[in-house]
């Protein structure tokens, strides 16, 4: 595959930046938790329909306790309108269970601790310590994982491995917001069926490598 230049990607953030200085995560959240559980229930989902399920819950289960005190089945009346609902509720009342008991209530700002919590794999831990905490992480979901190589910004066939590629390529200056512009690019832009290559900003830069 053929792999863009320090100097191109840097032309392709640049690009990214100026068409959208401050992107934001398309998932609505309140605070660290609900940001956190919508991210465990957006697996296999669209923001969409996350955010059409939660937005009824969140007005009376925004904390763990207020979680648990709903339960698993009132809160499977919440979510049944989304996707693999009753594992995904499991894991929400099981991870708030277990931020309650072993970090006092309070969503953690580290990996390994996160990736500890029930249905949380290290995407979704990257997501939350980008989006909440500001860390410069690089969550690979399904856009990622097909665009990136495809642009030439990351080579690599798993998440991981795209991830560490990604990280070890794209300068500190754009990680922040670095996943936000590559996963609007692979939903709005570089779909996956008729990508709009005529609409993209960076066609000229892509090395558009089969798939």
């Amino acid at each position: 595959m053929t792999l863009l230049s320090v100097e191109e990607i840097c032309q392709v953030f640049e690009r990214f930046q100026k068409q959208n200085p401050e992107p934001a995560s398309e998932l609505k959240w309140k605070n660290a938790y609900t940001m956190l559980v919508s991210t465990v229930l957006s697996a296999q989902a669209t923001d969409k329909s996350v955010n059409k399920a939660t937005e009824s819950l969140y007005k009376i289960a925004d904390t763990p306790e207020k979680m648990l005190a709903l339960g698993e089945e009132k809160l499977i009346s919440y979510i049944k309108s989304i996707g693999l609902y009753r594992s995904k509720a499991k894991h929400v009342i099981a991870l708030s269970k277990m931020l309650i008991e072993k970090f006092g209530g309070k969503v953690p700002a580290d990996r390994d601790s996160l990736m500890s919590l029930p249905g949380a794999g290290r995407k979704t831990a990257n997501v939350v310590l980008n989006v909440v905490f500001k860390q410069p992480t690089m969550p690979v979901d399904t856009h990622l994982l097909r665009i990136c190589p495809k642009i030439g910004l990351a080579e690599g066939k798993t998440p991981l491995e795209v991830e560490n590629s990604l990280v070890e390529r794209i300068p500190q200056k754009y990680m922040q917001h670095a996943h936000h512009w590559l996963i609007l690019h692979g939903r709005y832009i570089c779909k996956a069926r008729n990508p709009l290559c005529d609409e993209c900003i960076i066609c000229d830069i892509c090395k558009h490598n089969e798939q």
